[in-house]
Parts: C-alpha cells; structure tokens; sequence
C-alpha cells in the first residue's frame, strides 16, 4: 500500500488529537470517520476533512477502502469495538486502557491472532524520543544497577466533569485513566513486579479517586506511583539507580517532557536535549503502525501484544489489591 488508509472510531477529544497528528504523516491519510451521532461525526470532519463521514461503526468497519482503525472510544468500550473491527478484517490501533481487564484483553488479542490481523494498544509513550533516549541512557549503564522508579500523575477535572472518569460502568477511576502512566513507566523500566500493594481513596460513585501503589521486586527495586483526580500534580517522574538518576520533567508522559540526568554526585546535572516535532506526539506511534502495516506484521515489535497482556495483568493486580471490581469483571 502507497498509504494507508486511516478511519477513526468516536470522535471524542483524543480522536481529534490523533487526527491533528495525522496529517504529519506522509505515509497515512484520514479517509473515513465514525460516531453514533453522525452530527458530531460531521462536526469532527469539518475540522479534520474525511472522504466518509459515518453514523454508525458498523458503517465503518463494512467500508472497504479502511485499511487501519483507530478506536478512541471510552475504554469501556474497546472490546466490543476492537472485536467488531477485527471481526470484518480491519487493522486496530486501540486507545489505551486496552480494555477493562485481563480477560477482555485476552479475547481481543485471541482473536486478532486468530485472524492474523495486525492489532495494538495505543500507548503513545513507548514511541517517544524522550522515552526511547531514557531506555537508551539505562542501557548504557548510566545509573548503574536499577533500584527505583517513583512516578505520579494527577489532575483536578474542570467542569463540567466528563462521566466517564467517575462511572463505574464506563470503568472510571484514575487508575485506568491517567494510573496507568506511571505503571507502564515502571513495568517498562523495572518489568513485571514481583508483588503490589495497593490502597485507593474512593469517590462517592465507589471508583478509586486516588491510588497508591508500592512495586516490589525480589531483587529489592521497587516503584512507588500515585495517581488522583483530586489535585493537580507536577507529573513527573524519578528512575534511579547505584550510579545516577534520570528526572522526567512536569507531564513526563508526553513529549513536552525533559530529561534532567544526576549522576552520582548530586550537585551535578545534566539536561538531555530532544529534538521536539511539531504536533501532540501521536505521530510517532502513527509512523510506527503504518511502517508495521506497510511490512505485513501483525503485531508491533516495539509495544507486543504480550507487553500489552502484561499490562493489563499488573492493572487488574493492582485493582484487586485495592478491592476495586467493576461489573464485567
């Protein structure tokens, strides 16, 4: 394929996010998007210009000329949607959370595989220059032997509060919204934990409005994270080790972040510079999809399906640690 051809499943905030970053890559193109509501499928493409406008996704995936979906529906609904994309052959790149828990995520995976259809979580991050220096900076031996990471993500919503992040049927909390960030961070980093524990300060709809989790590992790293939708946190984060530390700057997540290195000695450090492009940063894992679609893969051989598996099981831990359950579990 000279370009592959995009289509975007809801048309929320991130949808125009992704759709903005798009058109910064020379290999993809927007053909087609979706709502339940083809008004504010209409609205979303006189900003972001599609060939097909559609009113239901089952018009969407039934479009012949998608090559790849992007589905930016609320996470309570990517399982049903990622199925329905790849049960009429389409390509998915699926928001993160990936789904609402380990067995969703499972089926999901199943069935792409069973296809051979290529399928990814949308974790922006992993794509990242920052990210991929900081993982090239470890590898480098610059903070010695690994000990830590400490990580924390926090945002006070502003009225009118979108219901998802407070519904338990929608799989609100701040643990899967924005908890999720500095997990990955720290599974990425330090891998899988050996044990979690975990507490949440509930919101009156019973959601975790704040956690804290503490990683242990057996070789004595641990990972302290905290996510709130209580306050506004600095976002930023802390990987250390025996020879140094590397700092990720207020939102630590997105590109906007910088790299501070201190190495042992404390007075000193360092600003890593990272060239920044134009645009919100999905562009990257755009590239990255395409380049995996243009090679016939079916699955990232940055951000695996496994990597995704794992995620979530860590997730799901961390949620039984701190008692919270949602209906589908």
């Amino acid at each position: 394929m000279n370009k592959v051809r995009w289509g975007i499943l809801a048309c929320g905030k991130i949808a125009k996010k992704f759709a903005a970053d798009l058109k910064l890559v020379g290999d993809g193109e927007l053909l087609a998007v979706a709502s339940r509501d083809i008004e504010r499928a209409k609205q979303f493409a006189s900003e972001y210009p599609a060939k097909h406008v559609f009113g239901s996704y089952e018009e969407l995936v039934n479009c012949d000329e998608v090559d790849a979906i992007y589905v930016a529906s609320p996470h309570s609904h990517h399982h049903e949607h990622t199925m329905l994309c790849l049960n009429h052959g389409k390509a998915v790149l699926c928001e993160k959370a990936f789904a609402i828990n380990q067995h969703q995520a499972k089926e999901m995976i199943d069935l792409a595989k069973s296809k051979k259809i290529f399928l990814m979580e949308a974790l922006w991050s992993r794509f990242l220059p920052h990210y991929l220096k900081v993982r090239e900076m470890i590898a480098e031996g610059k903070l010695g032997e690994l000990k830590g990471v400490l990580a924390n993500f926090g945002f006070k919503p502003p009225e009118p509060v979108s219901p998802r992040l407070y519904q338990p049927e929608l799989g609100g909390g701040s643990l899967l919204d924005i908890g999720i960030y500095p997990v990955f961070l720290a599974q990425s980093i330090l891998g899988v934990p050996d044990s979690i524990t975990a507490k949440m300060d509930p919101a009156s709809t019973g959601v975790d409005e704040q956690c804290s989790m503490v990683f242990h590992y057996k070789n004595g790293m641990t990972a302290n994270l905290f996510s709130t939708l209580a306050a506004n946190l600095e976002t930023d984060a802390d990987i250390f080790g025996t020879q140094g530390r590397i700092r990720l700057t207020n939102r630590f997540y997105e590109p906007s972040a910088t790299i501070q290195y201190y190495p042992d000695i404390i007075t000193s450090r360092t600003v890593i510079p990272i060239e920044k492009e134009p645009g919100w940063g999905y562009q990257h894992e755009i590239r990255h999809v395409n380049e995996c679609l243009q090679q016939g893969l079916t699955e990232s051989p940055v951000w695996t399906l496994d990597d995704t598996f794992k995620l979530m099981q860590t997730l799901d831990a961390i949620r039984e640690a701190m008692g919270l359950r949602y209906s589908v579990d």
